[in-house]
């Protein structure tokens, strides 16, 4: 099973999002492991894989890198969305925080 560096981000995010609750507006970064793939599979479930090394060159074929400035995100419908482009105000905060 092959896995894209885009569907392992996507996955990672999921996970971040699906992490214990925390301050509102506290950025945490996220803590992804090496030699760990994540999967955010058809019917929206995480999973996380241990990785090899024995063909890694079969894994990147097709991957892409998430650019920087991606945001991710459940949606209200609960489906997993990425966005590109600004999400922090001026001043450090999170553009799409809770209101004030």
């Amino acid at each position: 099973m092959a896995f894209s560096i885009k569907t392992f981000a996507v996955a990672a995010a999921l996970g971040a999002l699906a992490a214990p609750a925390f301050a509102q507006n506290t950025a945490t970064p996220w803590e992804l492991k090496p030699d760990t793939g994540y999967a955010y599979d058809k019917e929206g479930k995480t999973f996380s894989y241990k990785m090899g090394t024995s063909n890694a060159g079969e894994l990147l074929k097709g991957a892409k890198k998430v650019p920087k400035g991606t945001l991710f995100f459940i949606g209200q419908n609960g489906q997993l969305y990425m966005r590109s482009g600004q999400y922090l105000e001026g001043d450090g905060r999170f553009k799409f925080g809770p209101d004030q």
